[in-house]
């Protein structure tokens, strides 16, 4: 493991702290080229209403524009919660080595929790996997975001229309 990793991982962490802040799910995601961030992203699918704005994906994109190639066989990528299978996906494809995540998704990851897809050796590529890197941490994240969520959306129901 990357002797920084828990200082990337806190810049995914700010990443999805922006989100949060734009009342996006809080997801975040930084890839590091040679000890360097090189690409970052946060969720932004509610504001760009596009289902492919996730954190991962605006990362990798950054990260091609940086080396200007789509492979990025020497880049890490971290990102706050364990990717979905677009994801996972984009990361094989772009030949990632290693991906760091944080909160485990038993919904929709697929690094671990309903396939791993990051890792099957049907594919071509196989990436390095760190799990719970500050999983609590992240998890903590969703979870108050979620709850405060549900708390302004039942009291957003109480209130008398007019």
């Amino acid at each position: 493991m990357d002797e920084r990793a828990d200082d990337f991982m806190q810049a995914a962490i700010d990443q999805a702290k922006k989100a949060q802040a734009i009342d996006e799910v809080p997801i975040g995601a930084v890839a590091v080229y040679q000890g360097q961030v090189i690409g970052w992203g946060y969720n932004l699918r509610e504001q760009s209403q596009d289902a492919t704005d996730h954190a991962e994906m605006q990362a990798i994109r950054q990260a091609n524009r940086y080396l200007n190639n789509w492979r990025l066989k020497d880049v890490d990528l971290y990102v706050t919660l364990e990717p979905c299978s677009m994801c996972s996906g984009a990361i094989v494809l772009s030949r990632i080595r290693c991906l760091y995540f944080g909160a485990s998704d038993p919904k929709a990851g697929t690094c671990g929790s309903l396939m791993n897809l990051v890792q099957d050796p049907r594919l071509n590529h196989q990436v390095d996997l760190v799990s719970g890197l500050r999983g609590e941490e992240c998890s903590q994240l969703l979870k108050s975001f979620f709850k405060d969520l549900r708390k302004r959306r039942k009291a957003a129901s109480r209130k008398p229309r007019p």
